[in-house]
């Protein structure tokens, strides 16, 4: 049936709203890193409390991503999404405002737990407000922006930082907060999940469970994998999870109900995005270190010879979301990932001291193509892989598994880097970059084969049918 003008409205107000709250919430992710310079001149501590300034949102985010997926299927989407977007709106001025780095690490947590209220819910909401027929469409340009988010986050922070003060990285979010809050209350449905309730057992555990984890991965770097902490996290949230995976088995109505993984197409879209991240993650943090670091190019400089590979997605992935639509995700996927890992190859193969702008762009442009159709249909997949009601868990579940993989690229990629080089020079640098960066590339290739597990053409035949009928949407 061909949607009316209002709901068509409807629609592009919900694409454009979650969208840039999409855009900030993972933006922040990388955004702070071009910025620690200046934090230490401005606010001080040492390079540990330095790097907890970035894993601080890392890790709150993570942890949360599920619980709040859950409480906006309870309690309501828009309702949680504007609750989300508030908190992280303040807790951005507070960060700005910060006058020690310590108040500046807890401000960036309490801006985790915002997002990881409100990103889950960018997907619901705007699943439901866009007919299947272009759903797909809407969920690659979604997807573009939230990945040129993350792809971009040390460009717009060195931007920001070299150009005005690394406040500005927090102060950006302000503005926009404050003018997409009256217009979500507006312009947005609310809607709820059918029979709806909070699994609190679940939700303790796979929230303790991933604090283990993550915690456990962003130390690893500086206090070592073998160090007691990173030893004792890593037990403890392993174990925790996997009484979280039989509790999924076994509960009425679990948090994440294990029998979706049986699915061919939720299991290989989560898995392989969770690789995808840890591969594309972990080799943007050491990359747009090593623009700086070993080429002697500026903040801004190394974020503008970056475009190609960061700006690809905002070109490719609208035709990608209509060849999604069209021949289904499975291709488009698996296609993105092994482009994306033949360009991180590219690039490590040519990385030197004194490598020329020239020889990077191959890797740059592949890689940036594989990026952008990996990001447009890869929302489609998850949510058309489950049935509307659990399309708010489905959400959480692959953010929270993208999150968990993000971490821990850093960490094994850190750990390789500093295994086989260091800062001390241009030389030492590359010297530890390469082959970290090597491995990011496998990891992304690894991701594409268990993309395969995809079922062909799933993508575009819409959700999965509910067997009792979602409470309709309420207008504001």
């Amino acid at each position: 049936m061909e949607q009316q003008p209002s709901s068509r409205k409807g629609a592009v107000w919900a694409l454009v709203l979650t969208s840039v709250a999409g855009f900030m919430a993972a933006l922040d992710n990388l955004v702070v890193t071009t910025a620690l310079p200046s934090i230490r001149e401005s606010l001080g501590g040492e390079l540990e409390e330095l790097e907890w300034t970035v894993n601080a949102y890392t890790l709150t985010f993570a942890v949360l991503l599920m619980t709040g997926a859950a409480l906006g299927d309870r309690f309501g989407r828009r309702r949680l999404f504007l609750a989300g977007l508030t908190v992280f709106t303040a807790a951005s001025a507070a960060a700005a405002l910060s006058p020690g780095i310590g108040e500046l690490i807890a401000f960036r947590a309490v801006q985790g737990v915002g997002a990881a209220v409100m990103m889950p819910l960018t997907l619901t909401l705007l699943t439901a407000a866009v007919p299947p027929a272009r759903r797909g469409a809407a969920l690659g340009i979604f997807s573009a922006i939230t990945g040129l988010a993350v792809a971009s986050g040390p460009l717009i922070g060195g931007s920001l930082t070299e150009h005005l003060s690394w406040q500005w990285i927090f102060w950006l979010n302000v503005p926009i907060g404050l003018v997409l809050l009256p217009l979500a209350r507006l312009r947005l449905a609310e809607s709820y999940a059918p029979e709806a309730r909070l699994d609190v057992p679940g939700t303790v555990l796979i929230s303790a469970g991933l604090f283990g984890i993550v915690y456990a991965l962003v130390s690893a770097t500086g206090d070592g994998w073998t160090s007691p902490g990173v030893l004792t996290g890593l037990t403890a949230g392993t174990a925790l999870l996997g009484v979280f995976v039989r509790h999924g088995f076994r509960a009425a109505n679990p948090v994440l109900p294990m029998r979706l993984f049986r699915d061919r197409a939720f299991f290989g879209i989560n898995i392989a995005s969770l690789l995808m991240f840890l591969g594309m993650f972990g080799s943007i943090f050491l990359l747009s270190q090593f623009l700086q670091s070993a080429l002697g190019y500026s903040p801004t400089e190394a974020g503008l010879r970056m475009l190609p590979w960061t700006g690809m997605p905002m070109l490719v992935a609208p035709v990608a979301g209509y060849l999604s639509d069209r021949f289904g995700g499975r291709l488009v996927v698996v296609a993105g990932l092994a482009l994306q890992a033949v360009g991180l190859g590219l690039f490590a193969a040519v990385l030197e001291p004194g490598v020329g702008y020239a020889a990077q762009l191959p890797g740059l442009i592949v890689g940036g193509i594989g990026m952008a159709l990996y990001f447009a249909p890869a929302a489609s997949l998850v949510m058309s892989s489950v049935r509307p009601g659990e399309q708010g868990i489905a959400s959480g579940a692959n953010n929270a598994l993208r999150e968990v993989g993000g971490a821990l690229g850093v960490a094994v990629l850190a750990s390789v880097f500093s295994a086989r080089g260091g800062y001390g020079s241009a030389r030492s640098f590359t010297d530890g970059t390469v082959p970290a960066v090597w491995i990011g590339a496998g990891v992304v290739a690894l991701a594409a084969c268990v993309a395969l597990l995809i079922p062909g053409r799933r993508g575009a035949r819409g959700p999965a049918p509910e067997p009792a009928a979602e409470k309709a949407p309420v207008a504001a």
